[in-house]
């Protein structure tokens, strides 16, 4: 005798919610994950085959979850629903993309490339890039001191440190690392009266200053810290600005505005990489994993409760 409608249909529940069918797309999501993880291509997790394995994935460990829910322990079910949670969030974030753009310091674009589309594609605002701007740890440095041509002394410290000389106190500020100039600022007393830069000799000290300075020798610097300052604009003005740097990026309407490099052309002028990325699933994903870490901490502790 064939079965029932309702039979072939309780079969199929059935095997949606067995555990032959999870390992199965466990096994094909890590498979289809590979090429993306291997060359870092976003859009393998924006496939069509990639999403429908994870829809497949989470019916699958909601039927489970229903029809086994008696027979598992809350701490287990609050895994289960960490798990569901982060997998929708997967597929939440596969409506989003990452852009890139280059940019020169004062310069303004309204576009930028999408990977997923393999074209540009219009921001709505324009982005500026006001400074690229770099920290260096203290680095030794050699300064001479000149009267005229002739050479009074011969310093040697670090920069951010300073120097007391025939009543004058000179503070070194840091090596500019493209254009070698040091910065100097001069005190009297407790009163600044002026600076020095040592590529140009330029100055705003009194006229009847006595000295200049001289950088003689100052060793490689290591970078510390780099990061950009950006703005947005539209029609009206200003929308927003801010920082951004490795790891710490300027959000604005759902979007995050990563510092991934800053290199120099050619010619010696710096430039910025600007990631842009949109990713709707990204509070879905945090708190689906927060939840897997309380259910997995909670199912330890029973575990470790009944043993004791």
């Amino acid at each position: 005798m064939p079965p029932s409608s309702s039979e072939r249909v309780q079969r199929i529940i059935k095997y949606l919610a067995s555990t032959e069918l999870a390992v199965a797309l466990f096994l094909l999501i890590s498979i289809v994950a590979i090429p993306g993880t291997l060359i870092n291509d976003r859009s393998t997790y924006s496939s069509p085959l990639f999403l429908l394995l994870l829809v497949l994935f989470s019916i699958n460990l909601m039927l489970c979850t229903v029809r086994r829910y008696r027979s598992l322990s809350w701490q287990v079910l609050v895994v289960h629903a960490g798990v569901i949670v982060t997998l929708i969030g997967c597929v939440v974030a596969s409506y989003g993309f990452v852009a890139t753009v280059n940019l020169y310091e004062a310069s303004m674009v309204d576009r930028a490339f999408r990977w997923d589309k393999k074209g540009d594609f219009p921001l709505g605002v324009n982005l500026e890039l006001k400074k690229i701007n770099w920290e260096y740890y203290p680095m030794p440095v050699k300064i001479g001191v000149l009267k005229g041509v002739a050479k009074e002394k011969l310093f040697e410290l670090k920069t951010g440190e300073s120097f007391d000389f025939n009543g004058y106190r000179i503070a070194v500020g840091a090596v500019e690392y493209n254009t070698e100039n040091l910065k100097l600022s001069v005190y009297k007393n407790v009163s600044k009266i002026g600076t020095f830069n040592t590529l140009s000799s330029i100055s705003d000290l009194p006229p009847d200053f006595p000295y200049s300075f001289k950088l003689v020798a100052y060793k490689t610097p290591k970078l510390k810290r780099q990061w950009v300052d950006l703005r947005l604009k539209d029609l009206s003005g200003v929308v927003a600005e801010g920082t951004s740097e490795i790891n710490s990026p300027f959000q604005w309407g759902g979007l995050y505005f990563f510092n991934t490099l800053v290199e120099r052309d050619k010619n010696g002028v710096a430039y910025a990489g600007i990631q842009i990325v949109r990713d709707p699933g990204r509070w879905l994903v945090f708190c689906g994993m927060t939840i897997v870490a309380l259910g997995a901490c909670l199912t330890t502790f029973r575990r470790w409760h009944a043993v004791r």
